[in-house]
């Protein structure tokens, strides 16, 4: 193994601080192969296909402390609470006896790692990887909080959820870090049921990345719903394998970027068995100087991906000039027997709604905000019910006040 500075060509302040960071780890052969994936690149930059349009090595020059984490949207929810910080994870104790719990110190493998920079990255450089053994169906949610402190922010979260289990996890990712990264993995056993919430308040001066993994069985559902304001780079990552007949997938987020504020939504699924279902919708408003990414890939094998049938779509409104979408959605399918679809637009508003409501005493600024939530909020129905009005008042203050 080459000398720890000598990993990463060329490196910028922030990347010797995370090499700096892995050197103070004891030898581990699982936590070295994940560093070493990441090295290969470093932090993903633009001249990477995958992240040509998010640039983490320009956006994160220097591991600087974040500003102050954001309060808690959910607060007051029902549920378990587990808090995570830069200090460790608060809270296991309190979790129910069906969900059985393993902590690991030393490093854990991780499936992908060279596909994933910035997976490979979090799995490198977590201090404790937790495992979640979900053996019955959990009734209230669990309620993962994020908030780090400091310079960076690593978090390892593994869920296995038995045959005919289900669980809702609703999570906050509210900064308070110069780097805030979450890697999650999710294995559906037969029939088990999982449905994710999520939501990132803007962080302006920090950069976020937040990668998922999810591996389906058979007839096992996974609904994940997302809404992202973005960072000075934010990203949000998931990638999911169909792999047992008749798995059912349903991604959905929303996004609104206001000025020097970047959200990527990149997502890669693939349908590695047959008589698989993808949802996929993803709706975004961008003012000026705000950045909306969206990357979305169905892949279809040749013959075991058979009678998929997979609905991709992206929408955004460009709300001023001077807003930036970037969109790349993409079917490779192989499979012959198939019905897959996938849509983009980008726009306005609609000026004859905008007129219609203006002439009835709506102020403009008011109309624009309504028209916007209105726009947004179909991408949010599939969130957890107690969680779905909080992210649509969330939605609402943060249009009221631009």
């Amino acid at each position: 193994m080459p000398h720890l500075r000598d990993l990463i060509k060329t490196p910028t302040a922030a990347e010797l601080a995370l090499i700096a960071a892995y050197g103070a780890f004891p030898k581990d052969a699982a936590r070295e192969r994940a560093f070493l994936a990441f090295a290969e690149s470093g932090l993903p930059h633009r001249r990477m296909e995958a992240f040509k349009w998010t640039d983490f090595k320009a956006g994160l020059k220097h591991l600087n402390p974040g500003s102050a984490a954001h309060a808690d949207p959910f607060e007051g929810l029902d549920g378990t609470v587990l808090r995570i910080g830069t200090s460790g994870i608060i809270g296991l104790d309190a979790l129910p006896a069906s969900i059985r719990v393993i902590e690991k110190t030393d490093g854990h493998a991780f499936t992908g790692a060279e596909d994933v920079p910035l997976g490979a990255m979090t799995a490198a450089l977590t201090q404790k990887t937790i495992l979640f053994d979900v053996t019955e169906t959990v009734e209230m949610p669990l309620r993962l909080v994020y908030a780090g402190d400091g310079e960076a922010l690593f978090s390892r979260l593994i869920f296995m959820v038995r045959e005919g289990a289900s669980l809702s996890v609703i999570e906050s990712h509210l900064g308070g870090a110069g780097l805030n990264a979450a890697l999650t993995e999710y294995t559906l056993k037969a029939g088990a049921r999982v449905r994710r919430t999520l939501i990132q308040p803007p962080v302006p001066e920090a950069a976020t990345a937040i990668v998922s993994q999810i591996a389906l069985d058979e007839g096992a559902v996974f609904t994940q719903t997302a809404l992202a304001f973005g960072g000075k780079v934010t990203r949000i990552e998931t990638r999911a394998v169909h792999q047992a007949t008749g798995a059912e997938l349903d991604l959905n987020a929303a996004y609104l970027a206001g000025k020097g504020q970047h959200i990527d939504f990149t997502s890669h699924v693939r349908h590695g068995a047959p008589e698989g279902k993808t949802v996929q919708r993803t709706k975004g408003a961008v003012l000026d100087g705000g950045t909306g990414v969206f990357q979305g890939k169905f892949h279809v094998p040749r013959h075991i991906g058979q009678r998929t049938d997979a609905d991709m779509q992206h929408n955004a409104l460009l709300l001023e000039d001077g807003a930036v979408v970037n969109a790349k959605p993409e079917l490779e399918i192989y499979a012959d027997d198939v019905e897959c679809a996938h849509g983009n637009t980008c726009g306005a508003l609609d000026a004859e709604a905008l007129f219609y409501m203006r002439q009835r005493g709506i102020p403009e600024p008011a109309a624009r905000a309504l028209l916007t939530e209105a726009f947004i909020a179909d991408a949010l129905e599939t969130a957890d019910e107690a969680a779905r009005d909080i992210l649509l008042e969330t939605a609402r203050l943060w249009l009221a006040e631009v």
